[in-house]
């Protein structure tokens, strides 16, 4: 445990086997605005189930308007909005739609992503991983910032994953633009800069009584999340160790319901115990533990996720490639 970093797990009353419901019990978001991408899928879902309960209004992107209609039917006080995270122009629409009918935004949850696609990439040429995970959650963000202050106390959660252990940024060529394709090496780099996006956004914006975390929802089988991935693909990942070199891994990993997934994510979004304690990397309804380059424990935050330094580089190489200074 680093008491440096705030990597420092505190005395939660939830854990790992914690489901959504306990932690929306007795919780009254009436009044309140939440925007969940990837709020009508698997986790996400999940998520807005729990909002809904507790009375929020809760404003979700789609890039089918009709599926998600079809999966959210139902469910209380939700709207939906097209956008797709590959196509600013698109973000610019739903932001502008939103921010029109609604000066305050309390939550934003930036829970939709892909995982171990073939190669693909966005109109601007951005490998698609890291443009849906990262680049299209920074432009969301920066879009939504004005209804974000003006909410006085708003959370930003980003979803992470453990898989951020593969590997780090390759600031160089984050667009695998010279280098042969990995498609787990790239979901890793989006996922680090998950982490990283939290931990500058938190630095920055807590002068306006914003706080941000980034969360892993823990190993939830059969979502849509897995829909490119073979037989091969679900085996266990190797790691890098101190030298950046691969080591083996083959821990039987502990799945969870997709109710347990979303325990974390509401969990940072809605605990009183995290007031203070922006921009660590959470999981199992706590703050994870900060671990070494060489360590084969599936928990945990790596080192390349939670430098400052390297946060910074993040926030200034995402502002170049969407052609946007982020202004707070």
């Amino acid at each position: 445990m680093d008491k440096d970093n705030g990597q420092n797990p505190i005395n939660s009353a939830f854990g790992a086997e914690t489901n959504a419901e306990e932690i929306i019990k007795n919780i009254n978001l009436e009044g309140k605005n939440v925007i969940v991408t990837g709020g009508y899928s698997g986790i996400g879902l999940e998520v807005t189930k729990a909002l809904s309960t507790a009375g929020a209004n809760i404003f979700i992107p789609v890039r089918n308007i009709n599926k998600g209609q079809k999966t959210l039917e139902g469910i209380k006080n939700v709207k939906l909005d097209e956008m797709d995270l590959m196509d600013g122009k698109s973000i610019d629409n739903f932001t502008n739609n939103f921010l029109k009918n609604n000066n305050l935004l309390h939550i934003l949850i930036n829970g939709a992503g892909v995982m171990a696609p073939p190669l693909r990439r966005d109109s601007r040429g951005y490998e698609s991983q890291f443009s849906t995970n990262h680049l299209g959650h920074f432009y969301l963000t920066a879009r939504l910032w004005p209804a974000l202050v003006k909410a006085n106390g708003a959370r930003v959660l980003t979803v992470s994953s453990r898989g951020h252990r593969l590997n780090g940024i390759d600031f160089d060529d984050p667009n695998f633009e010279r280098r042969e394709y990995d498609k787990w090496k790239t979901y890793a780099q989006s996922k680090s800069a998950n982490v990283l996006f939290a931990l500058e956004l938190d630095k920055r914006g807590r002068k306006n009584n914003i706080r941000a975390f980034s969360v892993h929802s823990g190993m939830v089988p059969n979502t849509s999340l897995g829909r490119d991935l073979t037989e091969a693909d679900k085996k266990p990942r190797p790691i890098l160790d101190e030298q950046r070199r691969s080591k083996s891994n083959e821990e039987k990993p502990h799945f969870k319901t997709v109710q347990q997934g979303a325990a974390t994510i509401l969990w940072c979004a809605l605990s009183s115990q995290l007031n203070d304690l922006g921009g660590v990397y959470c999981e199992d309804c706590n703050i994870a533990i900060s671990v070494s380059y060489d360590s084969l424990s599936a928990d945990g935050v790596r080192p390349w996720a939670i430098d400052p330094e390297l946060s910074r580089r993040l926030w200034e190489l995402s502002e170049r490639l969407i052609g946007m200074e982020f202004k707070i």
